[in-house]
C-alpha cells in the first residue's frame, strides 16, 4: 500500500496510512510526511503498538527525543519514553467533577521550561470502550482570525508560564526536589513565531499560564481568560477518537489539547509518549 496523506477535519490534522512505522522509510516518503506535519500540525499513523525501541527510532524522523521531567513515568530501559496511564481503578479515582482531573484542562505540553518540547508523540496501548478522546484547537488559526490591532497588542505582551499555577482547575503530580529545582518559573511570549516555518500562533498554556507580565492581576486576568474563550472556539476543535495502535504527533507551538477524561471505571486507558527537544519560544 503506497504513502496516502487524507486531511482529518478542515481546521487541523491529517490520517498518514500506507506505512510500516516499524521499517525504515525512503527519502521521499520521509519529506512527504515532514512536510504534511508543518502544513495540518497534527499526523495520525494508524499502526500496531510499537516497540519502545521502534518509538524512539520512528520519532527521531521528527527531531531530537528528550527524556521527561518526572522520573516515575520514564520507562526503565529506553528512558525517552515515558508510559501515561489515566485509567480509574476504583470508584473513587473518578471525581464527579472531571474538571478536578488534571488531564481535562486545556494544555500544551512542557511550556514550563525555557525550551519547551516542540512535539508530542502519544501511541495508545490501551483505550476504553467509551470516552477518552484527545480534543485539539489550532492556536495559529485562532491567532489568524485576530483583528490586526489584537494582534499588535498581544504580541507586545509576555506571560509567565510555572509546573504549577492557582489558575489551573487541578493540580499536577508532585515533583521531587531535584525536578523541583529543574523547573523554575519561566517567561515565554503569547504570540509566539514557529521556528520551522516562521507562522505566528497563539502560546497560552491555561493548565501552566501564571499571569501576564507587567500588568496588574485584573487586567491580567481579563486578558488571560479573554485569549483563552478565543482560541478554544469550536471552529478550531478536532477531537481524535482513539484505535489501539493509533501514534500521533502534534505541534506544541502551535496546538493545545484536552482529554475527555468520561470513560468507564476499571477500562484501561494506556499511552506511551516521546517529547521532542525544542527552542526558546520567540
Amino acid at each position: 500500500m503506497s504513502l496516502q496523506i487524507t486531511p482529518l477535519c478542515d481546521v487541523l490534522g491529517a490520517e498518514v496510512t500506507g506505512l510500516d512505522l516499524s521499517q525504515p522509510i525512503d527519502y521521499q516518503e520521509e519529506r512527504t510526511v515532514l512536510e504534511a506535519y508543518l502544513q495540518y500540525h497534527l499526523l495520525c499513523f494508524r499502526s500496531e503498538p510499537l516497540e519502545p525501541t521502534e518509538f524512539v527510532a520512528f520519532a527521531r524522523r521528527f527531531g531530537e527525543p528528550q527524556q521527561q521531567l518526572l522520573r516515575e513515568q520514564r520507562h526503565g530501559q529506553v528512558p525517552e519514553v515515558s508510559f501515561l496511564d489515566s485509567t480509574y481503578k476504583n470508584l473513587d479515582d473518578k471525581p464527579d467533577n472531571l474538571q478536578r482531573v488534571r488531564l481535562s484542562g486545556w494544555h500544551t505540553d512542557d511550556s514550563y521550561f525555557e525550551a519547551p518540547a516542540k512535539a508530542t508523540l502519544l501511541q495508545s496501548i490501551a483505550i476504553p470502550d467509551s470516552g477518552g478522546q484527545t480534543r485539539f484547537c489550532n492556536t495559529r488559526a485562532a491567532y489568524e482570525d485576530l483583528e490586526e490591532n489584537e494582534k499588535q497588542r498581544l504580541s507586545a505582551l509576555k506571560a509567565a508560564h510555572r509546573y504549577d499555577t492557582p489558575r489551573a482547575s487541578a493540580r499536577p503530580k508532585v515533583r521531587s526536589a531535584e525536578e523541583e529545582a529543574e523547573t523554575p518559573e519561566v517567561i515565554h511570549p503569547i504570540i509566539r513565531t514557529h521556528d520551522d516555518s516562521g507562522i505566528k500562533a497563539i502560546y497560552l498554556n491555561p493548565n501552566r499560564t501564571d499571569r501576564v507580565i507587567d500588568v496588574e492581576h485584573d487586567e491580567s486576568e481579563t486578558i488571560l481568560e479573554w485569549i483563552y474563550d478565543r482560541m478554544t472556539q469550536d471552529k478550531y476543535r478536532y477531537d481524535h477518537e482513539w484505535r489501539v495502535g493509533d501514534l500521533i504527533i502534534w505541534d506544541n507551538r502551535c496546538l493545545v489539547h484536552s482529554v475527555n477524561m468520561d470513560f468507564p471505571v476499571g477500562q484501561k486507558r494506556l499511552h506511551q509518549r516521546i517529547l521532542l527537544r525544542g527552542k526558546r519560544p520567540v
